[in-house]
């Protein structure tokens, strides 16, 4: 029995045909503002109705229409009007200049680009309907009008004006079907498909991954004309879906030539140790994952009178990277590196990330230090930042610390004999460390993240949920710790310090959270906006079945960490100072941050007190850079989810236990942890009973059985079909486990 009633209804196909300016006709008053608005902009100085009507050319309305367009414009604050008939742009008119990304479903979002002069930046990227996008695609650069504000704070607009076309090329699948030859884009956000000349394409499988150019004439259509440039390889070959997501994404992946001329030039830089406060007597140790390369920050920890004093030394990157050169022109450009299973596309070059700057066991290393010192409590009492000069004693993995102060591994004890009480201090300041932090409600979630293993040709030979030990927690304390201790001296002593600042949740979406958790026996406290509410909630749910549920959907509720010179605070830390200082190596910021404290350190040894840097380039670069964050992420993940369905392939047939993670009116969707893999259970698939969507509730109920299907709920279920293309998994439940 299918489980929902069909509903009749008639499809209507939309055609985007040209606009009236490039048809030529002339356009109606609605488009012709946006068209005025679109010259005016692009205009360095005000423009006459003159001006604009040669701009306009065949396609321009009559004079006395022109005008009266201009005038509507100033009436609405958009455009004002300068002495001698002339007409500029009013500077806080909602006008914004950004990149369209577009949805599979035709829709879109503008991500404004920062701007001195306009008006201040929506605090939502601006939602843009099919309807109101003209001739624009997925990653143009646009100009557009911002015509109201949704109920959920969502700016709304309409395209006004192309600025920048992007590139005409696309990767994708190519599909032979007869005389016909057709690429269907990998970026599932373009919303058209490349007919190729059949003739060209003989030596190509079907089935193959290819690179086509396609030609914009034919930009509002659906199906466009294009030219083969090159095969990329199969779609099932890892290699190939790394090619498809560094050009998804468009990530920088190759050094220019002038970064080697620079690399030529530099030196370890050993004959300026007199320099630097010489700390390689004290027992630095690096503490990293076993397949680890880049090593940005070593750790030491002594005991002290009145309680510990630890060492987070960081490699100076600042030393070897000049600002302004190629080297740190290209790091900005990216940002951070970027990590895929088996391989990284790094900020720096090789030289510097694995090599100079590394924090590699037994050799001297430029570093900047932070020397904490704590009370017995764990409490902060004084802290010194200062060039310095280390050698770590031993490059130790988090699994053989674990053996060695959890387990008590004898061999391991015995094997790392001069480390083994060192190590135990860090323990006990660790311990503290944590203790405190959860005190002051910083949030703890338990999530579930992939370990991907690949073998020699980088087939995914097994994936699951990555192991967390003790040894994590300890060094993410010490980061943690140093970071706090940076972020409050940045922001004492200057004024526009680079900080790391998480914002407060958004009520709305919290009450959508505590509806639901109330289904699951969870009742918390009344919310308020503090991180103590969200710690509480996290706490009830700990060791539950609901665990993983309940922390998804709270971390889901949480606004995303940027950069910003605002002291606003780090709310799911409950810190008020924070920012990033430990990894120069694979983030700009820290190499920022470093830059910072060491002009606050050598002007005030020199008697100054002002740090050299202006607040609006920082002000820019955290803008910038919690961009490519933000892109870096969504690369990272679309390469995992990759790779996922490669290796589920194998899986089509076999059952598993899922939990249900999403409840919508077409699909449940299930969470696999053994393999950290999402998949959907389409209504269609419930064949016994008919059933309704019941919002209130998150669930599915059956209308005949009363059978519920509920976010939250345990079921066994069949992966029955997995799709490359769309990168979906789909599973048809056969039993549903007991609650």
């Amino acid at each position: 029995m299918s489980k929902k009633r069909k509903s009749s209804f008639r499809s209507k196909t939309v055609r985007h045909g040209k606009s009236a300016a490039a048809s030529g006709r002339p356009a109606p008053p609605a488009e012709l503002e946006n068209i005025l608005l679109g010259h005016i902009y692009s205009s360095p100085k005000p423009v006459s109705p003159a001006d604009l009507a040669a701009k306009m050319a065949q396609a321009a309305p009559s004079k006395k229409g022109i005008i009266k367009a201009l005038e509507h414009l100033v009436r609405i604050n958009l455009v004002q009007k300068t002495g001698r008939n002339r007409f500029m742009l009013n500077r806080a008119a909602p006008l914004y200049a950004g990149t369209l990304t577009q949805h599979p479903k035709g829709f879109g979002f503008v991500e404004v680009m920062n701007s001195q002069d306009g008006p201040a930046r929506p605090a939502r990227d601006p939602f843009i309907s099919r309807s109101r996008m003209g001739d624009a695609i997925h990653g143009d650069q646009v100009l557009i009008r911002v015509l109201r504000t949704k109920k959920d704070s969502r700016p709304e607009g309409t395209v006004i004006k192309i600025l920048r076309r992007a590139d005409d090329t696309l990767c994708g699948r190519l599909e032979k079907h007869g005389a016909d030859v057709r690429v269907f884009p990998d970026d599932r956000r373009i919303p058209f498909i490349v007919t190729l000349d059949p003739e060209n394409c003989r030596d190509v499988q079907s089935g193959s991954v290819v690179r086509v150019r396609y030609f914009r004439q034919d930009r509002a259509r659906l199906i466009l004309k294009g030219s083969l440039i090159e095969v990329l390889g199969r779609s099932d070959s890892p290699d190939t879906q790394r090619q498809l997501v560094i050009d998804k994404f468009e990530l920088p992946h190759v050094f220019p030539g002038e970064i080697e001329v620079e690399l030529k030039k530099i030196t370890s830089g050993q004959d300026k140790l007199s320099q630097r406060t010489d700390l390689r007597d004290i027992c630095h140790v690096t503490i990293d994952g076993e397949t680890a390369k880049d090593f940005d920050d070593a750790v030491a920890v002594e005991k002290t009178v009145h309680g510990f004093r630890l060492y987070v030394s960081i490699a100076d990157v600042s030393y070897f990277v000049s600002p302004g050169s190629e080297i740190d022109r290209e790091a900005y450009l990216r940002g951070t590196s970027v990590y895929f299973p088996g391989s990284v596309i790094p900020m720096l070059p090789e030289l510097l990330s694995n090599d100079l700057c590394s924090l590699v066991e037994n050799q001297d290393r430029y570093t900047v230090s932070a020397i904490l010192d704590f009370d017995q409590h764990g409490n902060l009492e004084k802290k010194e930042f200062t060039r310095s000069v280390i050698r770590s004693r031993r490059r130790f993995t988090y699994d053989i610390v674990k053996q060695i102060v959890i387990d008590g591994d004898p061999d391991a004890r015995r094997q790392n004999i001069e480390f083994t009480d060192m190590l135990g201090l860090a323990r006990q300041l660790a311990e503290l460390l944590y203790t405190r932090r959860l005190k002051r409600g910083s949030l703890d979630f338990n999530l579930l993240e992939a370990e991907i293993i690949l073998n020699e040709d980088d087939t995914v030979l097994d994936i699951h949920p990555a192991q967390r030990n003790f040894a994590h927690r300890m060094i993410e304390e010490f980061m943690l710790a140093a970071n706090e201790a940076v972020a409050a001296f940045l922001r004492a002593n200057m004024a526009a310090p680079l900080l790391r600042v998480h914002q407060p949740p958004d009520g709305e979406k919290v009450s959508e959270v505590i509806d639901f958790i109330k289904t699951l026996g969870i009742n918390p406290r009344e919310f308020v906006p503090e991180p103590s509410w969200f710690a509480a909630v996290i706490g009830e749910a700990k060791n539950t079945e609901h665990e993983y549920v309940v922390n998804n959907l709270l971390l889901r509720s949480l606004s995303q960490a940027h950069y910003s010179v605002e002291a606003i605070g780090h709310f799911a830390l409950a810190t008020q100072d924070y920012t990033h200082f430990t990894s120069p190596i694979r983030r700009y910021p820290d190499l920022i941050v470093h830059r910072q404290l060491l002009s606050l350190i050598e002007k005030r040894a020199r008697g100054g007190d002002d740090s050299g840097y202006s607040a609006r380039p920082v002000k820019e670069s955290c803008v910038h850079l919690s961009a490519r964050e933000r892109v870096a992420i969504e690369a990272e993940r679309d390469m995992d989810e990759r790779l996922k369905v490669l290796f589920m392939r194998g899986q089509v047939g076999k059952n598993f236990s899922a939990v249900i993670s999403g409840v919508q009116e077409h699909a449940l969707y299930l969470e696999i942890n053994r393999f950290c893999v999402s998949g959907i259970v389409p209504v269609d698939f419930l064949e016994d009973d008919y059933y309704i969507f019941d919002r209130k509730n998150f669930r599915l109920f059956g209308e005949i059985t009363a059978k519920t299907y509920q976010l939250g709920d345990r079921v066994t279920a069949t992966l029955v079909d997995v799709s490359t293309s769309s990168r979906q998994l789909s599973f048809k439940i056969i039993d549903r486990q007991q609650r």
